[in-house]
């Protein structure tokens, strides 16, 4: 049994296919476990005849530790048809940044983690160049310098796996990482890698999106995190933000402006991740935030 503490805290998320009884039998569920129900948040998707759910909960008694719940909890979820998991909310997951030569989300990132923002247990910087290395060392962390060139594409993938096994990392988050990856590794990270680009999808892809978006007169810029699948940059997406603009502004501004959007919205996605908000849908994302 465990005792309770007054930080002890544990997620539920669950999908299913829509049918009476779910919440009840949820609710019943962490009812008769000595639980108490903290923040709860459920969708109907009507067009998909899906339901997804996030519960919040607390020990309220002589709550059975986490493994004997999990177990209990199979037989409801073989009943609903449900793809589940539970979690411990105090448990922070092991994240790997990414990064190239833009330090801007990386800055924004370590900056957030230093100051207790963000709920996460940072392992190391993972670079194809060595730009990061002095701020990266600075904020103690190792920074692991993997130089990707046309020929070696396929060993520099390998090693960057390695990196994800020996470190147990649960999450990448490339933070203008400007590598594609392969279809093999994205589908090693299937769900656990999330990339910010630089618009909103699917436009101005390539080189120079914000010089692009000012040739175009844009009047708004923005930023979409996204889940990395093997389509490039057609994950489904947990966050987009914007900033309006107008003929006065250079493409210099652009730059200037779309990276803050940059930073927030990457950010908002690392942190709505590590705490089991997202539910990917298929294409699309159900984001509890």
């Amino acid at each position: 049994m465990n005792a309770q503490t007054p930080a002890e805290r544990y997620i539920l998320i669950l999908q299913c296919p829509d049918r009476k009884g779910v919440v009840a039998a949820v609710s019943g569920f962490l009812a008769d476990n000595d639980a108490s129900i903290v923040e709860s948040s459920h969708f109907n998707d009507g067009l998909a005849d899906q339901f997804y759910m996030r519960t919040v909960f607390r020990p309220d008694g002589a709550m059975p530790g986490i493994d004997d719940l999990r177990r209990g909890f199979e037989l409801i979820a073989k009943r609903f048809g449900m793809t589940w998991a539970l979690h411990d909310a105090g448990a922070k997951p092991k994240v790997l940044i990414a990064v190239s030569k833009f330090g801007h989300c990386l800055f924004d990132l370590l900056h957030r983690w230093r100051a207790g923002l963000l709920p996460v247990e940072i392992v190391g910087v993972v670079s194809n160049h060595e730009d990061m290395r002095s701020f990266t060392e600075w904020s103690g962390l190792p920074y692991f310098h993997l130089p990707t060139t046309k020929a070696n594409k396929a060993e520099q993938e390998d090693a960057f796996l390695k990196l994800v096994d020996e470190l147990a990392v649960d999450l990448v988050v490339l933070a203008r990482y400007m590598q594609i990856l392969s279809p093999a590794l994205c589908a090693r990270l299937s769900g656990k890698c999330i990339n910010i680009h630089h618009s909103f999808l699917p436009s101005f892809k390539g080189a120079k999106p914000y010089h692009q978006a000012h040739d175009r007169g844009v009047k708004i810029i923005g930023a979409t995190a996204h889940y990395v699948t093997t389509d490039l940059d057609e994950g489904p997406i947990i966050e987009q933000g914007v900033h309006r603009v107008d003929h006065s502004h250079t493409p210099d501004d652009l730059v200037t402006l779309g990276r803050d959007v940059e930073c927030t919205v990457l950010a908002r996605a690392v942190t709505w991740h590590v705490e089991h908000r997202v539910l990917i849908a298929g294409a699309k994302t159900v984001v509890f935030d």
